[in-house]
């Protein structure tokens, strides 16, 4: 069985943070750390050489495929900023369409930049997402 590539290390976020070159994407990434490090109580941690995380949970697959995850996450791309929302987005359909300007993936929130959402109704996305993790898989 495929080990995952992306996995918790070592390297320092604030580091990471630091080299974004956009100065806006660079200081919704500080807000993105403080507002995850709110709802998790975890501190950021990256995964991988451009995820940065925040709590951890482990999964098992019927298929028998384990391993472990962040409950939640974000990375700086270059097109937009990715949030990592792990719960999905079918059960927020309430939520999404009080966020502002995104798209989504099956567990990606793509932004353009945080003064294009509102920040409350993210904050309430982040935590719900965090709570059904916390539930599904009883994070380490």
């Amino acid at each position: 069985m495929a080990e995952l590539k992306t996995r918790k290390n070592d390297a320092s976020v604030s580091r990471f943070i630091a080299a974004v070159e956009n100065p806006a994407r660079r200081k919704d990434c500080q807000e993105l750390v403080d507002l995850m490090t709110g709802i998790t109580g975890s501190q950021a941690r990256m995964w991988g050489s451009s995820i940065v995380g925040f709590g951890e949970y482990h999964y098992v697959y019927e298929s028998g495929r384990e391993g472990d995850w962040f409950a939640c996450g974000f990375s700086p791309r270059k097109t937009a900023l990715t949030l990592y929302i792990m719960s999905g987005f079918r059960e927020h359909d309430a939520l999404m369409k009080k966020l502002g300007k995104y798209k989504t993936g099956k567990s990606c929130l793509y932004l353009k930049s945080l003064d294009d959402i509102d920040r409350d109704v993210l904050r309430q996305l982040v935590a719900r997402s965090v709570e059904y993790i916390r539930q599904k898989y009883a994070p380490t």
